[in-house]
């Protein structure tokens, strides 16, 4: 990354993966970098090939990406195996063997089918997982409802769908956001890198990963459970990071309501509309079913007895249309006129391209 960067600002060209592969050789055999030495190639090489994207993805014209910045020691730690002739998959005996690391057991949570391709193994909190990578031919699904549904996301109800349920939020961070605080309080109060200060950044570490595990719970069990039971559903296309973009504006145009916008960005990231959406867009495909994303404008204000747009016909948690009297809850109401959208959407066929794009998504096992 440094030795990048320093071509970048001297006016060079960056070193693509090649080049950097045969830098790599060099480093290992001068003393400083010497350590290099006990880990395993592939996993270097593969650390390198994820330089090269990023850096590719950072300049690429049509969908550009974040600079790639330094990785800290200690985050988001992880390593790959890319060749299936560098490892052995005992699942028997539930233990696995890796290059300079030996026979390793591990905890299986699930049977890998089909051909293994890689293994990945990285860090989250105390715990290592891995992940396998398997390739196999399954049949086109078919599913076996022809249910369909809307789904309205919220803060003050999660999700609330056309058929009239509603699910309540977990707001997992919320629960632990005193304990969070607390917890870095004390944090600040320690010499840094001392044994008291990695003990408590340990805890840290620990309530983060139990605050993802909750909500990751808690998405999981309600997007399999809507991909079972329905063949279409239709979602809003929110764009959550402009919903969630900070109001502080600049020293010369500060913002208004800062706080409350704070506020709200917190409870909106809470809630994990990104990835409940990820989760539907795979389940729903193998499950045969269809997912449809909708422009969210004008779905909680439209009536779908008469179709008139009002900003007046909300109120607050209910709905009540100034035209025909039509009344609902605000959020079912929602959810009925995005499924109504979605109808639209699979008339204009958007969706036969979004189906298509699914299935190139490789299959994972772990």
């Amino acid at each position: 990354m440094a030795l990048e960067k320093g071509r970048l600002d001297a006016g060079e060209k960056i070193l693509r993966y090649n080049d950097m592969a045969a830098q790599l050789v060099a480093w290992k055999r001068e003393p400083e970098t010497a350590w290099l030495c006990e880990s395993p190639s592939h996993t270097l090489q593969q650390t390198l090939r994820n330089l090269d994207r990023a850096f590719m993805d950072a300049f690429d014209k049509n969908n550009p990406k974040r600079f790639p910045k330094f990785k800290k020691k200690g985050v988001h730690d992880s390593f790959r195996f890319p060749d299936p002739k560098q490892f052995c998959l005992d699942q028997a005996n539930g233990r696995i063997k890796l290059p300079k690391l030996g026979w390793v057991r591990y905890r299986k949570s699930r049977d890998v089918q089909g051909d293994v391709k890689q293994v990945t193994v990285s860090r989250c909190g105390k715990r290592w997982r891995m992940s396998i990578l398997s390739e196999q031919t399954v049949p086109e699904p078919r599913h076996a409802s022809t249910s369909k549904v809307g789904i309205d996301l919220g803060i003050r109800a999660f999700a609330a769908l056309s058929d009239g349920a509603i699910v309540e939020p977990l707001n997992s961070f919320r629960s632990m956001e005193k304990k969070l605080a607390r917890a870095q309080r004390s944090l600040a109060r320690k010499v840094k890198f001392s044994a008291n200060w990695r003990k408590q950044k340990a805890r840290i570490a620990a309530l983060h990963e139990r605050i993802a595990n909750a909500r990751g719970d808690f998405l999981h069990k309600l997007s399999t459970d809507v991909c079972k039971n329905h063949a279409l559903i239709a979602i809003e296309d929110l764009r959550v990071s402009n919903m969630s973009r900070s109001a502080k504006g600049t020293i010369e145009a500060p913002g208004r309501n800062v706080r409350a916008k704070a506020g709200l960005n917190k409870s909106i990231l809470d809630q994990g509309w990104g990835e409940f959406r990820r989760q539907l867009e795979y389940k729903a495909l193998w499950a045969g079913g269809v997912l449809v994303a909708v422009p969210p404008q004008y779905t909680s204000q439209s009536c779908p007895e008469c179709g008139r747009v009002d900003a007046g016909n909300r109120h607050k948690t209910k709905f009540r249309c100034l035209g025909c009297g039509h009344t609902a809850d605000a959020d079912v109401n929602a959810a009925i006129n995005i499924l109504a959208a979605g109808h639209a959407v699979m008339a204009c066929g958007a969706v036969k391209a979004q189906a298509t794009a699914a299935k190139q998504e490789p299959l994972h096992a772990a």
